[in-house]
C-alpha cells in the first residue's frame, strides 16, 4: 500500500455497538466495552499505517440524552481508555488531544484522567490521537462565531476580515488539519453533527461493519476506497489531471 496516496486526517464515527450487544441477546453495555477494544485497534492500525491523525467520535454531545446507566458505561470506559492506554500512547509517541467541551458535564474522574493523558502525551510527533469528547459540530461552530464577534465587538478584528480562518482559529478542532477521510461503521450513512466545517471536503466511507466488528481489514478497505477516489476540491478532472502530468 506503500504506492497510493494516504489521508493525512482520518475521522471514524464508532456506530453499532448497541446492535451488536442486540443480535447477541447482550445487554448494551457489553457492545461498548466489545468496542472499546476495537478502539485500540484501530488506534494502532492507523500507527502502523503512518496515518498522521486520527479523530475518533468518542462521545458526542447529542449522547447525554441516552438513558443515564448507558451514558455512565460510556463515561467510565472513556475513562477507561485514557487509563489503560495511556504507557502505550506514550511510549509510541502518539499526541492525544481533546475536540469538544471537557469543563461540561463531563464527570471529573473522567476528565482528570482524559487531561492526564493529554498532558503526557503533549510532546508525541509519530502520530496525533484526537478525542472527540462531549462534542457537536454545530455547537462548536456557535461557540466560535461567538468568540469571533467577542474579538469583532472589542475591536481587535475587523468585519472585513473576518474570514474562514479567523472561525477555524476558536474551533476545539484548531490544531488539526481538515479531515480527508470520514470513516463510519454501522451501517448509516450521515455525520451526525460530526466535523461539519472540518469535512467540507472529506472523502465519505460508509462500511456495514458494526465497530466491535472493525478489523485492519476495515481500516485497509477504507483506504483502497480513498485511494480510488479523485480529490478535486472544486476544479475539474482535466485540471487534476494537468496538475499531476506537471508534477
Amino acid at each position: 500500500m506503500n504506492d497510493r496516496p494516504l489521508p493525512q486526517h482520518i475521522a471514524l464515527i464508532l456506530d453499532g455497538n448497541g446492535r451488536w450487544a442486540q443480535t447477541r441477546g447482550l445487554p448494551r453495555p457489553k457492545g461498548h466495552e466489545a468496542g472499546a477494544r476495537k478502539v485500540r485497534l484501530a488506534v494502532r492500525a492507523c500507527h502502523e499505517r503512518k496515518i498522521p491523525v486520527l479523530t475518533l467520535y468518542a462521545f458526542s454531545a447529542a449522547n447525554w440524552s441516552r438513558p443515564e446507566e448507558e451514558v455512565d458505561n460510556l463515561m467510565r470506559i472513556c475513562r477507561e481508555f485514557a487509563e489503560e492506554e495511556h504507557d502505550e500512547l506514550v511510549a509510541r509517541g502518539v499526541r492525544v488531544v481533546v475536540v469538544g467541551d471537557m469543563d461540561e458535564d463531563v464527570p471529573a474522574v473522567t476528565r482528570r484522567a482524559t487531561e492526564r493523558l493529554v498532558e503526557d502525551t503533549a510532546n508525541g510527533t509519530s502520530m496525533t490521537l484526537a478525542l472527540a469528547l462531549n462534542y457537536g459540530g454545530r455547537r462548536d461552530m456557535v461557540s466560535a462565531m461567538r468568540a469571533v464577534a467577542a474579538q469583532a465587538r472589542a475591536g481587535l478584528l475587523l468585519p472585513e476580515e473576518i474570514d474562514e480562518r479567523s472561525l477555524r482559529r476558536f474551533l476545539s478542532t484548531s490544531s488539526l488539519p481538515d479531515a480527508d477521510l470520514v470513516i463510519r461503521t454501522g451501517g448509516e450513512q450521515r455525520l451526525s453533527d460530526f466535523l461539519p466545517f472540518e469535512a467540507a471536503f472529506a472523502e465519505l466511507y460508509f462500511t456495514e461493519t458494526l465497530w466491535p466488528d472493525f478489523s485492519e481489514a476495515t481500516i485497509d478497505e477504507a483506504l483502497a476506497f480513498y485511494a480510488r477516489r479523485q480529490r478535486r476540491f472544486g476544479r475539474t478532472g482535466e485540471q487534476i489531471g494537468r496538475a499531476t502530468a506537471q508534477v
